[in-house]
């Protein structure tokens, strides 16, 4: 445990402080690190530059580092949700939806894979969700959000297939972790078809099934029962 370190992107959001407070209360891991736009060492997924600050920060500063999840992602904003329709399309709420959902994750996955343990087992997630799988997909709508879960999905496989040329024993994958109750799900907790969570007992689901995950499964994307998810 003594050279063991985590980080947690989005530690401020209700899944990523639900994390990182169970790594901490965990016998894993002596460091867990909470980044986010207010933390100490300031990271916004948005902005490039805070990114790699802060994994060359890390980089000095600690052991290498064996965990990162990014535990950020967007769904509505004020005035803004996910379509029910093309009509509803909007280009600029369209990028805002993959800049945060998939670009930003690609770029943690940019500076902060190459600071993790170069041998040995690593872990790198990000909270993906089912609606971003294709073939599962038989409800549409939902267009921007849907469409940047699914290019975070392929991006998640791409740099799985690259990072295992670097280190064989790494595990990079996506998660899907439920309806959590938390201010992202807070407009859709009418639907009683899906299971709701608690920021807590989502945090143990899918802690869950990264302990239980193995290299080969590698580029997948898991939900919170630990079930595959298909593309």
């Amino acid at each position: 445990m003594a050279d063991r370190t985590a980080v947690i992107i989005g530690a401020r959001g209700g899944i990523g402080a639900a994390l990182a407070d169970a790594l901490d209360h965990g016998s894993s891991y002596a460091n867990v690190i909470r980044l986010h736009r207010e933390s100490d060492l300031p990271v916004d997924i948005l902005d490039e530059a805070s990114i790699a600050t802060a994994a060359a920060s890390l980089a000095d500063t600690l052991p290498p580092v064996q965990l990162v999840i990014v535990a950020t992602g967007l769904l509505h904003s004020a005035g803004k949700g996910p379509e029910k329709s093309l009509r509803e399309l909007d280009p600029d709420w369209m990028m805002q939806n993959y800049r945060v959902n998939a670009v930003g994750p690609a770029l943690v996955a940019k500076h902060f894979l190459p600071i993790m343990a170069k041998q040995g087992p690593i872990c790198f997630a990000a909270l993906s969700a089912r609606v971003g799988s294709i073939s599962d997909n038989s409800l549409g709508g939902w267009h921007s959000y849907r469409a940047s879960k699914s290019a975070l999905n392929m991006l998640i496989r791409n740099i799985a297939i690259e990072w295992q040329r670097k280190n064989p024993q790494s595990i990079i994958v996506g998660l899907h972790p439920g309806t959590v109750e938390t201010a992202l799900s807070a407009p859709f907790k009418g639907n009683p078809a899906h299971e709701r969570f608690t920021p807590a007992r989502a945090a143990e689901n899918l802690l869950g099934v990264l302990q239980q995950l193995k290299p080969e499964q590698s580029g997948q994307i898991f939900a919170y029962d630990g079930t595959p998810i298909a593309p």
